[in-house]
């Protein structure tokens, strides 16, 4: 038995009853074909989650009868991903693939060696679109009451400054001598998580957000991709804290 597909809404019903429409009703009534009888989640984002019954279903609407309500804290350590900004679709692949491994929040990092440019103005207004409808739709697919937050893209100096913050930062590096099985990871607070371009982190940048905080580690031999790391770690992270228990 499949789980039963999750919306996303502003603000979770009150009542017994309730009226899913919107783009969130039409996407349930004419591309997921819900019908009567059938589970629904309804999830605000914000960790609160609902579990309701179709009790009859429209052209663009679907009639609800609330089951159950339940409010979900957020994993812990909270894992920040700082992605350098990558071409192509690659960039929504990575924001996917992080958001449906648990990911708690993404702030884009404009890195010397990016490819892909992000100018301030439509086009980047646009991209930062892009990659926050990307997530929304991967949390709806992960069934996640959690919806990560995609901040305005940064400067190395500003995540810097976020890497000083946080209760702990790793900055994955081919090069690095430890390995992340090696360190002492903060059960509770920001974890950030810093992945480069496809060009690398440069020497400078590496030095400057390790003189911060941060500690470059590696996750084995293998040198993976810009857009695949991040859920690569987020997967250990689960399982070395207690973000899966």
């Amino acid at each position: 038995m499949s789980t039963a597909p999750l919306f996303l809404v502003d603000e979770l019903p009150g009542g017994e009853r309730a009226v899913l429409d919107g783009p969130e009703g039409r996407h349930a009534a004419t591309v997921k074909r819900i019908r009567s009888g059938e589970e629904v989640l309804l999830a605000d984002g914000r960790g609160g989650l609902v579990r309701a019954e179709v009790t009859a279903a429209g052209r663009d609407t679907v009639e609800l009868r609330v089951l159950d309500r339940t409010v979900l804290a957020p994993p812990s350590p909270r894992v920040v991903l700082a992605q350098a900004l990558v071409k192509g679709d690659r960039g929504e692949l990575a924001v996917e693939m992080a958001t449906e491994a648990g990911v708690d929040a993404i702030v884009p990092w404009r890195a010397a060696r990016c490819v892909a440019r992000w100018d301030d103005g439509p086009r980047g207004e646009k991209a930062l679109a892009r990659w926050r409808s990307t997530v929304r739709e991967a949390a709806k697919q992960a069934r996640r009451p959690w919806l990560p937050p995609v901040d305005g893209p940064v400067s190395t100096a500003a995540l810097a400054r976020l890497v000083t913050a946080a209760a702990g930062a790793l900055v994955l590096h081919e090069g690095a001598t430890d390995r992340l099985t090696d360190v002492v990871l903060p059960a509770a607070g920001d974890l950030l998580l810093v992945v480069g371009p496809e060009g690398g982190i440069s020497d400078t940048e590496l030095a400057e957000l390790a003189a911060a905080g941060a500690r470059p580690v590696r996750m084995g031999a293998e040198v993976l991709r810009a857009s695949t790391a991040a859920a690569v770690a987020l997967g250990a992270l689960g399982a070395l804290t207690s973000r899966w228990s």
